[in-house]
């Protein structure tokens, strides 16, 4: 598989590309009154999405290592010499977005407050619930989300400062996988099976270092045997508590380990048309802005549809279907205009480090 330009990849922008949009789906049928019309109008379909797609999160968390993996050690061994400056420039990249996102968001609730009577939709914050949003704390305190989703940027920054750190005390030969899988083994067989967990990196690093693991096995000197070692690890832990969330992020990172292996083997290019990796590449690039707006969105387009008096499954469906394709277009617009710029802002003017999850 190719790039679309240098550090991109096709198969990694479709991954993007699905999982954001089925996540975006998810909330919107979730939440207000196009997600009751469309309940009432497609039960089945809808109950699908709400039960299945949000299961899409666990694509991010094996691509979130891999591309991690990818940038701070390719080859087993930290490559950059001081692990807080990294986790800085990470947590920049993520919280500059994040808060101008938020600012959209509580505006969007304020409006939509105004024509809609909703729980879905949040109140005024408060300073220390702010706050808390700020710092990537608020679910470790307890306070409410200010917009949905929002949960997962603060794992992210978590499991990479986890990851990095990792990376970092395990700087002898072989030691960095060894501390790796080990956390893997401990997050899949004991912390992934207890939900008061939840709120932290090790209830989600069993997907994690699937992903780092699948990117070491792909460029391995023997990468069947160890992707084979992972798949059996994955399995494993489904025979000692079966996790579809963790099945599927088995089934990921397996995929992502088989292509590097065939890249690494082979440097073949992708056979799609030109045109067709670029709007991948787009659209698998605006993910991160994608997740972070889609929720202004969906309050505005529910408000509006109450606003307007407007009832029926026809016109919930069109409401719906022009909502999600203005969060497409929003998004573009936000990681152009902001996410983008704000990307290259770091302490002393210097660039921040590549994306990784997003």
């Amino acid at each position: 598989m190719s790039s679309t330009r240098p550090g991109r990849q096709t198969h990694i922008d479709a991954l993007k590309l699905i999982a954001a949009q089925l996540i975006v789906l998810h909330h919107f049928v979730a939440y207000g009154p196009l997600a009751d019309a469309l309940s009432d109008a497609a039960p089945a379909l809808t109950d699908w999405f709400f039960e299945y797609a949000r299961m899409a999160v666990q694509v991010f968390l094996v691509l979130g290592g891999y591309l991690a993996v990818r940038s701070l050690a390719p080859a087993g061994q930290m490559r950059v010499s001081s692990p807080w400056r990294s986790i800085l420039q990470r947590y920049q990249r993520l919280i500059l977005p994040f808060l101008a996102a938020l600012l959209l968001a509580v505006a969007s609730a304020a409006l939509a407050r105004h024509w809609l009577n909703a729980d879905f939709i949040p109140d005024a914050p408060t300073w220390r619930q702010a706050l808390s949003h700020a710092t990537l704390l608020q679910g470790v305190l307890g306070y409410d989300s200010l917009s949905a989703g929002v949960w997962y940027v603060a794992i992210d920054f978590q499991l990479f400062a986890l990851m990095t750190l990792l990376l970092w005390l395990g700087r002898s030969p072989r030691w960095p996988q060894a501390l790796l899988l080990g956390l893997m083994l401990a997050s899949l067989f004991f912390f992934n099976r207890d939900e008061g967990w939840d709120n932290w990196a090790l209830y989600f690093f069993g997907a994690y270092g699937m992903g780092a693991a699948a990117f070491w096995a792909g460029n391995a000197r023997r990468p069947g045997w160890l992707l084979g070692l992972l798949a059996g690890i994955g399995l494993l832990a489904l025979a000692f508590d079966f996790r579809e969330r963790i099945a599927l992020a088995l089934t990921v990172a397996l995929l992502l380990g088989l292509l590097q292996w065939h890249q690494h083997a082979t440097h073949a290019r992708t056979a799609l048309p030109a045109s067709l990796t670029g709007v991948i590449s787009r659209l698998g690039q605006t993910s991160y802005a994608l997740f972070l707006v889609h929720f202004s969105v969906l309050m505005l387009g529910n408000a509006l549809f109450v606003r307007l008096g407007l009832r029926g499954t026809w016109p919930a469906v069109l409401a719906l279907l022009g909502s999600w394709m203005a969060c497409l277009g929003l998004a573009v617009l936000f990681e152009r205009w902001i996410e983008a710029p704000l990307s290259r802002l770091g302490a002393h003017g210097k660039k921040i480090s590549p994306r990784h999850s997003y």
